[in-house]
């Protein structure tokens, strides 16, 4: 019976995982709607139906899921989840160092970046910045201190 059996509740924005039960089951025209049981009482309606047929549904930044699907798919959705709190991480660290860091490098102002990208902005860069290429000690100090800054917050994160 669907209003006793456990479901998984995935909450990848915060990293929570749970089982829940079905809690209110309306019949409408449209066929079941359900809400889950408290604690998570405010989730809902979803469609009952269409999550006993595809084993998953999404509500919000929720997902409503069997066990056996939850097996299949947990992996996935926690890779993915990593890497939304990351970005989202990354870009509430923002500062205007990181800005003036980025602009010194010529790199997109938002996102997460890779070693691999900031080190081949700075040897672009460095090319033409470095004193024994017509640049200067300030220019080639200033993108020196970028990448190193640059690289030092997006160590961890890639």
């Amino acid at each position: 019976m669907t209003d006793k059996e456990q479901w998984v509740v995935w909450n990848g924005s915060l990293g929570v995982l749970d089982t829940v039960t079905i809690g209110l089951i309306e019949q409408g025209a449209d066929g079941r709607s359900a809400y889950l049981a408290p604690p998570y009482g405010v989730v809902g309606p979803f469609s009952l139906d269409e999550l006993e047929t595809k084993g998953r549904i999404a509500f919000g930044e929720c997902l409503v899921m069997s066990r056996v699907r939850w097996q299949e798919d947990q992996v996935e959705l926690r890779i993915e989840a990593r890497k939304k709190r990351q970005a989202f991480m990354s870009r509430l660290n923002l500062d205007d160092d990181d800005k003036e860091h980025r602009e010194a490098l010529d790199l997109p102002m938002e996102g997460m970046l890779k070693p691999s990208d900031i080190n081949a902005a700075f040897r672009r860069l460095a090319k033409s910045a470095h004193p024994d290429a017509g640049g200067s000690d300030e220019k080639y100090r200033r993108i020196a201190e970028a990448r190193d800054a640059l690289l030092d917050q997006f160590a961890d994160a890639s």
